[in-house]
């Protein structure tokens, strides 16, 4: 009875808040700082066209999401780091003050995390709903041992893509085709076109694009590896570019940079190099993928052409790259149940509108907006998928791989090494990382 009388008399004061065991009234919330990072990553949403960028995205849906927050009272800091930079930003951070707690990014860089024992598995979150309204090919693209570690966001194809302008200004015309499709060349076409260009315009113009100065962008090189048919993998997913296929592709990348198809110094140029010469109409070939329809737009770069990557029957190849989430646990029950609250929070409202910016995995969302998305040209991504190969093959440590495969193309560029030495080495040191990954998994229990 004083318990009751001590709680109603504090009431009227406006200090029953202070204290606890008066029925949970007096009960602090915990303060939480929820660290959400991203890459930097192009989002032109159909959803809102005023948000360009993954970490406007993220800003905004964490403040939302912050205030309808019941279980604490959360601040939210939003982290964007450059490409080269993810694995300081998050392993780098881990047990600090800085430690990741949601990261939105490539599944092909998050599925490393998932192997050291720190992303934690999703399946209490995704509700029927939120499972029925994916497509499993991509619910499987995120799963270890059959729980679900990341949660798929958008897809986002690489193909190459080209510069009209300079293509007509070759004499090239025949090969700008008319319609809003991705095309694919043969290899004698591939010939034409590039030699075609480095006689036709100015030295000061490059074919195609080229780097090896980091990892960024190495996925796109992988790809090139394919262009004589090699598998790329053997049976295990392993390595396997010690074959008469994987060097004839060597040998013909070599050849293009002996031709100058490529910038000089290409060895030494990093991705973003590229991106310069092609806005600055000194390159005619540069990746693409819908995530860059604003920034082309925006940088002037409204005639474009679209083209698979070469390959040994004319079909072409693309990649397909999945984007989402993943939650970190950092010991911290509290900041660990708001982390995947957030997540559940961005697939049950209309927050997962942004994934738009790309080819979303919702098929709520691709309804909602098909008009709008068919106008902006994604449904060419859409009917290209066939052409796609996997890149990662699905091996943990993919950030190990990514490591040590760079240096091998520096060697390739260089022109002095032997090419079957190089093909022999990137297989010993990729597969190397590979086991490591396997021996040193640790998944979060």
């Amino acid at each position: 009875m004083r318990t009751k009388m001590l709680c109603a008399a504090l009431a009227g004061i406006g200090i029953v808040g202070l204290l606890s065991g008066c029925g949970g009234l007096g009960e602090k919330k915990p303060e939480i700082t929820l660290t959400l990072k991203t890459p930097v990553y192009a989002l032109d949403s159909l959803a809102d066209g005023t948000e360009k960028d993954m970490y406007g995205f993220l800003m905004q849906a964490g403040e939302a999401f912050a205030e309808q927050y019941k279980d604490a009272d959360i601040t939210v800091k939003v982290v964007q780091f450059e490409n080269n930079k993810e694995m300081d930003e998050v392993t780098g951070c881990y047990g600090t003050e800085n430690a990741v707690d949601v990261l939105s990014s490539g599944f092909f860089n998050m599925s490393s995390y998932i192997y050291d024992g720190t992303v934690v598995p999703l399946d209490d979150i995704i509700t029927d709903a939120i499972r029925s309204d994916i497509p499993d090919t991509y619910w499987e693209s995120g799963q270890v041992e059959g729980r679900t570690y990341m949660m798929p966001f958008l897809s986002s194809m690489n193909t190459l893509c080209y510069n009209k302008k300079l293509m007509r200004a070759a004499g090239l015309d025949s090969y700008i085709s008319d319609r809003d499709e991705i095309q694919s060349w043969t290899e004698e076409e591939w010939e034409e076109v590039l030699s075609t260009l480095k006689e036709k315009l100015p030295d000061t113009v490059y074919p195609m694009m080229m780097y090896a100065g980091d990892r960024n962008g190495d996925m796109h090189i992988m790809t090139f590896f394919r262009s004589k048919g090699s598998s790329f993998y053997d049976e295990n997913m392993r390595f396997h570019l010690n074959t008469k296929e994987g060097i004839a592709a060597m040998e013909m990348l070599r050849g293009w940079k002996e031709a100058g198809y490529f910038p000089p110094n290409c060895d030494s140029m990093v991705m973003m190099d590229n991106f310069d010469l092609f806005v600055n109409d000194q390159l005619v070939f540069y990746v693409s993928n819908p995530a860059l329809y604003a920034v082309f737009r925006d940088s002037g770069l409204d005639e474009l052409g679209y083209v698979n990557f070469p390959s040994l029957d004319g079909s072409g190849y693309c990649t397909d790259n999945l984007i989402g989430f993943t939650v970190f646990d950092n010991g911290d029950e509290d900041r660990l149940a708001a982390a995947k609250a957030f997540v559940k929070y961005v697939y049950e409202t209309d927050w997962l509108d942004y994934s738009t910016g790309g080819i979303t995995c919702s098929r709520r969302v691709a309804e909602k907006y098909r008009e709008q998305a068919e106008a902006r040209g994604m449904t060419k991504y859409v009917e290209n998928t066939s052409h796609s190969v996997n890149y990662t093959g699905n091996n943990p440590n993919w950030n190990g791989v990514r490591e040590v495969f760079y240096p091998h193309i520096q060697d390739l560029l260089y022109g002095e090494m032997d090419l079957r030495e190089i093909a022999e080495e990137i297989d010993e040191d990729c597969n190397a990382a590979i086991e490591a990954g396997y021996e040193n998994t640790v998944l979060h229990p």
